[in-house]
Protein backbone atom coordinates (compact mmCIF):
# COMPACT_ATOMS: atom_id res chain seq x y z
CA UNK A 1 0.00 0.00 0.00
CA UNK A 2 1.38 2.90 -1.22
CA UNK A 3 1.32 6.62 1.53
CA UNK A 4 -1.73 7.87 -0.85
CA UNK A 5 -3.35 4.81 -0.45
CA UNK A 6 -2.81 4.31 3.01
CA UNK A 7 -3.76 8.63 3.82
CA UNK A 8 -7.11 7.10 2.09
CA UNK A 9 -7.99 4.66 4.03
CA UNK A 10 -7.26 6.84 7.51
CA UNK A 11 -9.58 9.05 5.82
CA UNK A 12 -12.48 6.46 5.38
CA UNK A 13 -12.47 4.66 8.60
CA UNK A 14 -12.50 8.56 10.16
CA UNK A 15 -15.69 8.97 8.56
CA UNK A 16 -17.40 6.70 7.41
CA UNK A 17 -16.80 4.24 10.71
CA UNK A 18 -15.96 7.38 13.60
CA UNK A 19 -12.34 5.64 13.96
CA UNK A 20 -10.42 8.61 14.58
CA UNK A 21 -7.06 8.64 12.98
CA UNK A 22 -4.91 8.44 16.63
CA UNK A 23 -6.87 4.81 16.84
CA UNK A 24 -6.56 3.98 13.45
CA UNK A 25 -2.73 4.59 13.83
CA UNK A 26 -2.82 2.86 17.10
CA UNK A 27 -4.89 -0.39 15.53
CA UNK A 28 -1.62 -0.76 13.13
CA UNK A 29 1.26 -0.60 14.98
CA UNK A 30 -0.30 -2.97 16.79
CA UNK A 31 -1.10 -5.07 13.44
CA UNK A 32 2.19 -4.57 12.45
CA UNK A 33 4.03 -5.63 15.39
CA UNK A 34 1.87 -8.56 15.63
CA UNK A 35 2.89 -9.98 11.55
CA UNK A 36 6.64 -8.84 12.51
CA UNK A 37 6.27 -11.26 15.82
CA UNK A 38 5.79 -13.99 13.03
CA UNK A 39 9.84 -13.60 11.94
CA UNK A 40 11.01 -12.06 15.21
CA UNK A 41 10.63 -14.16 18.42
CA UNK A 42 7.95 -12.57 21.00
CA UNK A 43 10.42 -11.42 23.58
CA UNK A 44 12.21 -9.12 20.55
CA UNK A 45 11.37 -5.47 20.96
CA UNK A 46 9.51 -4.15 17.64
CA UNK A 47 8.64 -0.77 17.52
CA UNK A 48 6.65 1.22 14.68
CA UNK A 49 6.71 4.44 13.74
CA UNK A 50 3.84 5.83 11.68
CA UNK A 51 3.39 9.29 10.41
CA UNK A 52 -0.21 10.35 9.79
CA UNK A 53 0.33 13.24 7.71
CA UNK A 54 2.76 12.04 5.18
CA UNK A 55 1.75 8.00 5.40
CA UNK A 56 5.36 7.11 5.91
CA UNK A 57 5.82 3.75 8.09
CA UNK A 58 8.39 2.58 9.53
CA UNK A 59 9.85 -0.13 11.72
CA UNK A 60 12.39 -0.69 14.21
CA UNK A 61 13.84 -3.72 15.87
CA UNK A 62 16.44 -4.31 18.32
CA UNK A 63 18.52 -7.20 17.61
CA UNK A 64 21.48 -8.89 19.22
CA UNK A 65 24.70 -8.02 17.46
CA UNK A 66 26.15 -12.04 16.31
CA UNK A 67 29.35 -13.03 15.24
CA UNK A 68 28.05 -16.21 13.96
CA UNK A 69 28.18 -17.26 10.41
CA UNK A 70 24.49 -17.94 10.38
CA UNK A 71 22.43 -15.23 13.01
CA UNK A 72 19.37 -16.16 15.12
CA UNK A 73 16.03 -14.62 14.11
CA UNK A 74 16.66 -12.10 16.94
CA UNK A 75 20.47 -11.33 15.66
CA UNK A 76 21.90 -9.80 13.31
CA UNK A 77 25.61 -9.99 12.20
CA UNK A 78 28.28 -8.04 13.75
CA UNK A 79 29.23 -6.70 9.99
CA UNK A 80 25.58 -6.02 9.43
CA UNK A 81 25.53 -3.92 12.84
CA UNK A 82 28.33 -1.86 12.23
CA UNK A 83 26.84 -0.40 8.90
CA UNK A 84 24.34 0.64 11.52
CA UNK A 85 26.32 1.35 14.76
CA UNK A 86 30.12 2.00 14.14
CA UNK A 87 31.01 1.06 17.72
CA UNK A 88 29.43 -2.12 18.43
CA UNK A 89 30.19 -4.70 20.41
CA UNK A 90 28.88 -8.99 20.07
CA UNK A 91 25.86 -9.47 22.42
CA UNK A 92 25.33 -5.57 22.30
CA UNK A 93 21.74 -4.97 21.16
CA UNK A 94 21.33 -2.72 18.10
CA UNK A 95 18.05 -0.94 16.56
CA UNK A 96 17.70 -1.92 12.89
CA UNK A 97 15.21 -0.87 10.89
CA UNK A 98 12.84 -3.86 8.95
CA UNK A 99 11.35 -4.19 5.47
CA UNK A 100 7.95 -5.00 5.96
CA UNK A 101 7.82 -6.40 2.46
CA UNK A 102 10.51 -9.17 3.14
CA UNK A 103 7.81 -10.75 5.89
CA UNK A 104 6.44 -13.12 3.36
CA UNK A 105 2.28 -13.92 3.40
CA UNK A 106 1.87 -15.55 6.28
CA UNK A 107 3.16 -12.51 7.93
CA UNK A 108 0.64 -10.72 5.48
CA UNK A 109 -2.27 -12.89 6.43
CA UNK A 110 -1.15 -12.15 10.39
CA UNK A 111 -1.76 -8.98 9.69
CA UNK A 112 -4.69 -8.54 8.03
CA UNK A 113 -6.30 -10.74 10.87
CA UNK A 114 -5.18 -8.88 13.29
CA UNK A 115 -6.38 -5.48 12.27
CA UNK A 116 -9.53 -7.06 11.80
CA UNK A 117 -9.96 -8.43 15.23
CA UNK A 118 -8.63 -4.74 16.26
CA UNK A 119 -11.04 -3.18 14.25
CA UNK A 120 -14.11 -5.49 15.62
CA UNK A 121 -13.08 -5.13 19.38
CA UNK A 122 -13.37 -1.03 18.46
CA UNK A 123 -16.46 -1.07 17.04
CA UNK A 124 -17.93 -3.22 19.64
CA UNK A 125 -16.93 -0.70 22.13
CA UNK A 126 -18.64 2.20 20.16
CA UNK A 127 -21.44 0.25 19.47
CA UNK A 128 -21.67 -0.29 23.11
CA UNK A 129 -21.27 2.69 23.86
CA UNK A 130 -23.49 5.01 21.22
CA UNK A 131 -26.79 2.16 21.51
CA UNK A 132 -26.75 1.11 25.02
CA UNK A 133 -28.10 4.39 26.30
CA UNK A 134 -30.41 4.20 23.03
CA UNK A 135 -32.57 1.47 23.40
CA UNK A 136 -36.26 2.69 22.96
CA UNK A 137 -35.38 5.19 20.94
CA UNK A 138 -36.26 5.44 17.52
CA UNK A 139 -33.67 5.16 14.49
CA UNK A 140 -33.49 5.55 10.86
CA UNK A 141 -31.99 3.51 7.96
CA UNK A 142 -31.42 2.10 4.79
CA UNK A 143 -32.22 -1.54 4.04
CA UNK A 144 -28.93 -3.37 3.10
CA UNK A 145 -29.69 -7.21 2.78
CA UNK A 146 -31.56 -9.88 4.00
CA UNK A 147 -29.87 -12.57 6.21
CA UNK A 148 -32.47 -15.64 6.10
CA UNK A 149 -35.48 -13.82 7.25
CA UNK A 150 -33.57 -11.09 9.11
CA UNK A 151 -33.16 -7.49 7.63
CA UNK A 152 -29.93 -6.01 7.97
CA UNK A 153 -30.24 -2.30 8.34
CA UNK A 154 -27.86 0.11 7.56
CA UNK A 155 -27.79 2.98 10.58
CA UNK A 156 -24.83 4.88 9.10
CA UNK A 157 -21.82 4.01 11.08
CA UNK A 158 -23.06 0.40 11.95
CA UNK A 159 -25.69 -2.20 11.15
CA UNK A 160 -28.73 -3.21 12.93
CA UNK A 161 -30.70 -6.28 12.33
CA UNK A 162 -34.55 -6.70 12.22
CA UNK A 163 -34.63 -10.70 12.98
CA UNK A 164 -37.86 -11.90 11.88
CA UNK A 165 -40.05 -12.10 15.18
CA UNK A 166 -39.74 -8.30 15.03
CA UNK A 167 -41.20 -8.05 11.15
CA UNK A 168 -44.43 -7.00 10.43
CA UNK A 169 -46.09 -9.83 9.31
CA UNK A 170 -48.14 -7.42 6.79
CA UNK A 171 -44.73 -5.45 5.74
CA UNK A 172 -42.44 -6.28 2.79
CA UNK A 173 -38.78 -4.79 2.70
CA UNK A 174 -36.74 -3.93 -0.46
CA UNK A 175 -32.65 -3.09 -0.32
CA UNK A 176 -32.14 0.60 -0.45
CA UNK A 177 -35.79 1.43 1.42
CA UNK A 178 -35.17 3.85 4.28
CA UNK A 179 -37.60 2.82 7.31
CA UNK A 180 -37.71 3.69 10.65
CA UNK A 181 -37.24 0.89 13.71
CA UNK A 182 -37.09 0.70 17.77
CA UNK A 183 -33.87 0.39 19.07
CA UNK A 184 -34.89 -3.04 21.00
CA UNK A 185 -31.39 -3.74 22.62
CA UNK A 186 -27.77 -4.00 22.23
CA UNK A 187 -27.19 -7.41 22.79
CA UNK A 188 -23.40 -9.87 22.09
CA UNK A 189 -23.92 -12.11 19.14
CA UNK A 190 -21.65 -14.58 17.55
CA UNK A 191 -19.95 -11.52 15.44
CA UNK A 192 -20.03 -9.18 18.49
CA UNK A 193 -22.94 -7.00 20.00
CA UNK A 194 -25.37 -6.55 17.98
CA UNK A 195 -28.28 -3.76 17.83
CA UNK A 196 -31.74 -5.34 17.42
CA UNK A 197 -34.29 -3.61 15.86
CA UNK A 198 -37.77 -3.74 15.95
CA UNK A 199 -40.96 -2.60 14.02
CA UNK A 200 -43.53 -5.39 15.53
CA UNK A 201 -43.35 -3.92 19.33
CA UNK A 202 -46.30 -1.80 21.52
CA UNK A 203 -43.20 -0.04 22.33
CA UNK A 204 -42.34 1.70 18.46
CA UNK A 205 -45.68 2.53 18.76
CA UNK A 206 -45.94 3.95 22.04
CA UNK A 207 -42.60 5.85 21.03
CA UNK A 208 -44.11 7.31 17.82
CA UNK A 209 -47.04 8.69 19.55
CA UNK A 210 -44.58 10.50 22.24
CA UNK A 211 -42.46 11.91 19.16
CA UNK A 212 -46.32 13.38 17.76
CA UNK A 213 -47.66 14.71 20.87
CA UNK A 214 -45.95 17.11 23.25
CA UNK A 215 -48.62 16.32 25.79
CA UNK A 216 -47.16 13.31 26.30
CA UNK A 217 -43.57 14.15 26.87
CA UNK A 218 -44.57 17.08 29.30
CA UNK A 219 -47.28 14.35 31.56
CA UNK A 220 -50.22 16.09 30.94
CA UNK A 221 -51.35 13.03 29.02
CA UNK A 222 -50.52 10.05 30.14
CA UNK A 223 -50.57 6.41 27.73
CA UNK A 224 -52.32 3.93 30.47
CA UNK A 225 -52.24 0.66 28.80
CA UNK A 226 -51.10 -0.37 25.22
CA UNK A 227 -51.87 -3.49 23.04
CA UNK A 228 -50.88 -4.22 19.73
CA UNK A 229 -51.40 -6.87 16.83
CA UNK A 230 -48.86 -5.60 14.59
CA UNK A 231 -50.18 -4.46 11.26
CA UNK A 232 -53.91 -5.14 12.04
CA UNK A 233 -54.40 -2.95 14.69
CA UNK A 234 -53.46 -1.28 18.62
CA UNK A 235 -55.62 0.19 21.19
CA UNK A 236 -54.22 2.74 23.05
CA UNK A 237 -56.19 4.02 26.45
CA UNK A 238 -54.97 7.20 27.13
CA UNK A 239 -55.99 9.49 30.30
CA UNK A 240 -55.06 12.84 31.69
CA UNK A 241 -55.06 14.57 35.55
CA UNK A 242 -55.58 18.36 33.65
CA UNK A 243 -59.84 18.37 34.12
CA UNK A 244 -59.48 20.60 30.72
CA UNK A 245 -57.33 18.64 28.60
CA UNK A 246 -58.84 16.01 26.06
CA UNK A 247 -56.46 13.31 26.46
CA UNK A 248 -57.71 11.60 23.03
CA UNK A 249 -58.17 14.83 21.42
CA UNK A 250 -54.71 15.42 22.20
CA UNK A 251 -53.31 12.62 20.87
CA UNK A 252 -55.37 12.62 17.54
CA UNK A 253 -54.03 16.21 16.68
CA UNK A 254 -56.06 18.96 14.70
CA UNK A 255 -57.99 17.16 12.20
CA UNK A 256 -56.77 13.76 13.23
CA UNK A 257 -53.26 15.08 11.97
CA UNK A 258 -51.04 13.68 14.83
CA UNK A 259 -53.09 9.69 14.51
CA UNK A 260 -52.19 9.93 10.36
CA UNK A 261 -48.98 10.16 11.06
CA UNK A 262 -48.61 7.19 13.06
CA UNK A 263 -51.34 5.22 10.48
CA UNK A 264 -48.79 6.73 7.87
CA UNK A 265 -45.24 5.14 9.40
CA UNK A 266 -47.53 2.15 10.45
CA UNK A 267 -48.51 1.28 6.91
CA UNK A 268 -52.49 1.87 7.49
CA UNK A 269 -52.47 -0.65 10.93
CA UNK A 270 -55.71 0.99 12.40
CA UNK A 271 -55.19 3.11 15.74
CA UNK A 272 -57.94 2.66 18.29
CA UNK A 273 -57.81 5.86 20.75
CA UNK A 274 -59.60 6.28 23.99
CA UNK A 275 -59.97 7.45 26.98
CA UNK A 276 -58.68 5.00 30.31
CA UNK A 277 -61.13 4.48 33.30
CA UNK A 278 -60.15 2.97 36.63
CA UNK A 279 -63.97 1.21 35.68
CA UNK A 280 -63.30 -1.63 34.22
CA UNK A 281 -66.94 -1.66 33.02
CA UNK A 282 -66.90 1.64 31.17
CA UNK A 283 -63.15 0.66 30.26
CA UNK A 284 -64.49 -2.81 28.63
CA UNK A 285 -67.09 -0.59 26.60
CA UNK A 286 -64.41 1.47 25.26
CA UNK A 287 -61.77 -1.46 24.50
CA UNK A 288 -64.26 -3.34 22.83
CA UNK A 289 -65.44 -0.53 19.95
CA UNK A 290 -66.67 -0.20 17.68
CA UNK A 291 -69.16 -2.99 18.94
CA UNK A 292 -72.08 -1.75 20.68
CA UNK A 293 -72.91 -4.16 23.94
CA UNK A 294 -76.12 -4.81 25.34
CA UNK A 295 -74.78 -5.72 28.74
CA UNK A 296 -71.68 -6.66 30.84
CA UNK A 297 -71.11 -8.98 33.63
CA UNK A 298 -68.05 -9.14 35.50
CA UNK A 299 -66.20 -11.51 37.76
CA UNK A 300 -63.99 -9.77 39.98
CA UNK A 301 -62.39 -13.07 41.61
CA UNK A 302 -61.74 -14.45 38.21
CA UNK A 303 -60.99 -10.90 36.47
CA UNK A 304 -63.37 -12.39 34.03
CA UNK A 305 -66.03 -10.23 32.06
CA UNK A 306 -68.82 -11.86 29.90
CA UNK A 307 -69.55 -8.78 27.19
CA UNK A 308 -73.28 -9.71 25.29
CA UNK A 309 -73.95 -8.18 22.09
CA UNK A 310 -76.91 -8.95 19.51
CA UNK A 311 -76.13 -10.74 16.04
CA UNK A 312 -75.37 -7.65 14.42
CA UNK A 313 -72.42 -6.37 16.59
CA UNK A 314 -70.55 -10.06 17.25
CA UNK A 315 -68.55 -9.87 14.41
CA UNK A 316 -67.00 -6.41 15.25
CA UNK A 317 -67.08 -7.12 18.53
CA UNK A 318 -64.42 -10.33 18.21
CA UNK A 319 -62.91 -8.63 15.03
CA UNK A 320 -61.50 -9.95 12.41
CA UNK A 321 -59.10 -12.77 13.12
CA UNK A 322 -60.76 -12.52 16.88
CA UNK A 323 -58.22 -9.01 16.89
CA UNK A 324 -61.14 -6.89 18.81
CA UNK A 325 -61.37 -9.23 21.36
CA UNK A 326 -57.99 -10.00 21.82
CA UNK A 327 -56.54 -6.56 22.11
CA UNK A 328 -59.19 -5.80 24.69
CA UNK A 329 -58.80 -8.62 26.83
CA UNK A 330 -54.65 -7.72 27.01
CA UNK A 331 -55.38 -4.03 27.21
CA UNK A 332 -57.45 -4.22 30.04
CA UNK A 333 -55.90 -7.27 31.65
CA UNK A 334 -59.23 -9.53 32.29
CA UNK A 335 -60.25 -12.15 30.24
CA UNK A 336 -62.85 -10.83 28.26
CA UNK A 337 -65.61 -13.51 26.36
CA UNK A 338 -67.71 -12.22 23.89
CA UNK A 339 -71.03 -13.59 23.72
CA UNK A 340 -74.37 -13.00 21.32
CA UNK A 341 -77.67 -11.82 23.42
CA UNK A 342 -79.82 -14.53 23.09
CA UNK A 343 -82.42 -13.24 25.92
CA UNK A 344 -84.55 -10.95 24.01
CA UNK A 345 -85.01 -13.67 20.84
CA UNK A 346 -86.12 -16.16 23.77
CA UNK A 347 -88.31 -14.00 25.41
CA UNK A 348 -90.16 -13.39 22.20
CA UNK A 349 -90.40 -16.82 21.46
CA UNK A 350 -91.78 -17.69 25.36
CA UNK A 351 -94.59 -14.85 24.22
CA UNK A 352 -95.81 -15.74 21.19
CA UNK A 353 -96.17 -19.22 22.36
CA UNK A 354 -98.18 -18.25 25.47
CA UNK A 355 -100.47 -16.00 23.08
CA UNK A 356 -100.84 -19.02 20.99
CA UNK A 357 -101.99 -21.62 23.79
CA UNK A 358 -104.15 -18.67 25.05
CA UNK A 359 -105.89 -17.85 21.75
CA UNK A 360 -106.25 -21.74 21.21
CA UNK A 361 -107.96 -21.79 24.35
CA UNK A 362 -110.44 -18.86 24.40
CA UNK A 363 -111.27 -19.36 21.01
CA UNK A 364 -111.73 -23.43 20.95
CA UNK A 365 -109.34 -24.02 17.87
CA UNK A 366 -106.41 -26.02 17.38
CA UNK A 367 -102.94 -25.24 18.21
CA UNK A 368 -101.64 -24.80 14.45
CA UNK A 369 -104.80 -22.16 13.27
CA UNK A 370 -103.99 -20.12 16.75
CA UNK A 371 -100.16 -20.14 15.80
CA UNK A 372 -101.09 -19.03 12.09
CA UNK A 373 -103.19 -16.37 13.52
CA UNK A 374 -101.20 -14.83 16.30
CA UNK A 375 -98.11 -14.91 13.39
CA UNK A 376 -100.10 -12.23 11.48
CA UNK A 377 -99.94 -9.60 14.54
CA UNK A 378 -103.76 -10.87 15.93
CA UNK A 379 -102.02 -12.29 18.88
CA UNK A 380 -104.92 -11.21 21.73
CA UNK A 381 -108.58 -11.35 21.99
CA UNK A 382 -109.18 -7.84 21.60
CA UNK A 383 -106.77 -7.41 18.91
CA UNK A 384 -109.40 -10.00 17.04
CA UNK A 385 -112.47 -8.24 18.40
CA UNK A 386 -111.22 -4.71 17.27
CA UNK A 387 -110.30 -6.38 13.59
CA UNK A 388 -113.01 -6.51 10.60
CA UNK A 389 -113.55 -10.26 9.14
CA UNK A 390 -112.47 -8.84 5.88
CA UNK A 391 -108.84 -8.32 8.06
CA UNK A 392 -108.79 -11.41 9.39
CA UNK A 393 -110.16 -12.77 6.23
CA UNK A 394 -106.94 -11.09 4.47
CA UNK A 395 -104.46 -11.54 6.97
CA UNK A 396 -105.15 -15.42 7.19
CA UNK A 397 -106.40 -16.87 3.57
CA UNK A 398 -107.03 -20.52 5.03
CA UNK A 399 -110.35 -19.37 6.74
CA UNK A 400 -113.45 -19.67 5.82
CA UNK A 401 -116.29 -16.32 6.06
CA UNK A 402 -118.11 -19.08 8.65
CA UNK A 403 -114.49 -19.14 10.66
CA UNK A 404 -113.90 -15.81 10.52
CA UNK A 405 -116.96 -14.95 12.11
CA UNK A 406 -117.54 -17.68 14.71
CA UNK A 407 -113.30 -16.81 15.52
CA UNK A 408 -114.52 -12.83 15.83
CA UNK A 409 -117.91 -13.90 17.65
CA UNK A 410 -115.79 -15.63 20.54
CA UNK A 411 -113.00 -13.10 20.67
CA UNK A 412 -115.89 -10.15 21.57
CA UNK A 413 -117.83 -12.67 24.35
CA UNK A 414 -114.43 -13.13 25.68
CA UNK A 415 -113.43 -9.67 25.72
CA UNK A 416 -117.10 -8.73 27.15
CA UNK A 417 -116.59 -11.44 29.63
CA UNK A 418 -113.28 -9.59 30.39
CA UNK A 419 -114.85 -6.68 31.53
CA UNK A 420 -117.40 -7.55 33.52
Amino acid sequence: MNTQDFLTVLDYMEKEKGISRKVMGTVIENALITAAHKTYPLETEIRVNLDQKSGKIQMFAKLKASDRARPNADEISIVKARAVKANVHVGELVEVELDASQFGRIAAQVFKQAMNQNLRSIEKTMIMEEFQGRVGDIVAGTVRRFERADVVIDLGKFEGIMPSRERVPTEEYTPGERIRALVLAVQSGQRGPEIILSRSSPDFVRRLLSLEVNELNDGTVQIKSLAREPGFRTKIAVWSDVEKVDPVGACVGIRGSRVKNIVRELNNEKVDLFRWSPNIHELVIEALKPAKLRKIEIDETNRRVRALVDAENLSLAIGRKGHNARLASRLTGWSIDVEEDKTEVQGFEQKLEAAVQGLASILGIELALAQKIASVGFSTAEAIAEASDSDLAEAVPDLTPEQVQEIRTKAQAALSAAKT
